[in-house]
Parts: C-alpha cells; structure tokens; sequence
C-alpha cells in the first residue's frame, strides 16, 4: 500500500452564489434542527467552522470531470450536500434516517440543487451508477467502508473520507485484513486531531 502525507489543505475559495447557497443552507439546517435534531450545535459560527468548512476542505480532493459522486450517511448534509454546492457533478445523497433524507430532499429543492437525487435507503440497497468519487464522514471504521467504496467506485474512482483521531488504528486494521489501496493523508484544517484519507485503487487480497 502506497501512503503520502501532506500539509493541511489551503482554504478552498468559493463563488459568490454558493457563499450565498451555504448562507440559506444554514437558516435552514437551524429551523429543521428544531425538530430532528441534525446537529448537536445551534451556534452559527460552530456551524460553519465544525461542519461547513469541514465539508470544504474537501473540495481540492475530488477528481477533475464530472463523473458522479455519492456521500453515504449524508445526515445533516454534511460533507455531501455542502459540497453539491460547489460542484456542477451528479451528487447522489445516501441515507437511511427517513427524516433526515426529508431534510435532505428539502434543502436541495430549496437551494435549487438540481444535480442532487437523496436516496432514502440503506447502502446495501441502493443501486448508482459507476462513482467517480465517493465520500463519507462519521460513519464507520474503514474496515467496514472498503467493501461499500470497492463496490461503488468506477475503476479509476476515488474515495475521500474524514477520520478522527483513530485513522491509523483503522488504516493498521483494514490492511491487516487484506485491504490495499494508493492512500494520501492530508492534515484537517478544521480539526488538529482529524485525518483526510484520499485512496483509489481499492482491493481487497483474494477477491
């Protein structure tokens, strides 16, 4: 397994109109917190720093092109639709939670986010086309992830996923049971125990 680590990723700079996206985004997220809970915080300013810009940092990982992506456990929105605000690629919003996908479905429609199709469903059950990119925050140890990203990603895909401070346990653990992978590390701008994990070429030994 090839592994690379960088430097924190520079601020990604965004367009006026999705700056302004983010801002109804935000009031948003507030009023349907009120009701299902989607984040532990009602703090603006934590808001943008501890999940939008989160979600940001990302930007400058995914792939030239517009070949699909889909975010698993899109919850709150979080990398997933932040960053359907910036790109123009097909974004395919995966999560179970039926309240949450109903938040989902209603933000997109309401930040004209056309390009966006949430998926109410467990990850086993979705069916999507071939991914170029595929990312996934909070979800589950790495183990469990490789067999969703192998199963997903086109040959030449990408996966993009944030870790805590646990990312090099998970990392030991996936390729002690025969996962292997081209993996790049990047420092997290937003928190100094968390890892970006950037990995294609997924395989697991004997399959």
């Amino acid at each position: 397994m090839k592994q690379d680590l960088h430097d924190t990723l520079p601020p990604p700079a965004v367009s006026r109109e999705t700056e302004a996206r983010l801002e109804r985004f935000l009031a948003l997220l507030l009023r349907w917190n009120a009701r299902i809970n989607l984040v532990a915080s009602q703090d603006p300013a934590v808001l943008r720093q501890r999940h939008i810009q989160d979600s940001l940092q990302l930007l400058p990982l995914l792939p030239e092109g517009e070949g699909p992506m889909a975010d698993l456990g899109s919850g709150g929105g979080f990398p997933g639709l932040v960053l359907a605000m910036a790109v123009r690629r097909p974004v395919h919003l995966v999560e179970s939670d039926r309240r949450k996908a109903a938040f989902l479905q209603a933000a997109a429609a309401e930040l004209g986010l056309a390009h966006v199709t949430v998926h109410a469903a467990r990850i086993e059950a979705v069916r999507l086309p071939p991914l170029a990119v595929l990312t996934a925050r909070a979800l589950a140890p790495l183990e469990k992830m490789l067999p969703w990203a192998q199963a997903l990603l086109a040959p030449d895909g990408v996966a993009v996923f944030p870790k805590g401070q646990g990312a090099e346990a998970e990392i030991e653990a996936a390729t002690g049971a025969g996962w292997t992978m081209a993996l790049q590390r990047f420092k997290s701008s937003t928190d100094p125990n968390a890892t970006i994990l950037r990995m294609s070429g997924i395989h697991r030994a004997g399959e």
